[in-house]
């Protein structure tokens, strides 16, 4: 099982939980995606992170 530091959206904290300890907000990783020259879906991940913009 891997276990991978999660970041609060709401207020900014640092847990290993779905669910923020402090807030109960959501939490999403806090590890950056691997890069690859040769990606052929970062047009739609950078489309997805940028509609809410």
């Amino acid at each position: 099982m891997r276990f991978q530091l999660r970041r609060c959206r709401g207020c900014g904290a640092y847990t290993l939980k779905k669910e923020c300890p402090e807030c109960g907000g959501e939490t999403k990783s806090a590890h950056p995606a691997k890069f690859s020259p040769d990606d052929k879906y970062m047009r739609y991940r950078l489309a997805e992170r940028y509609q809410g913009t």
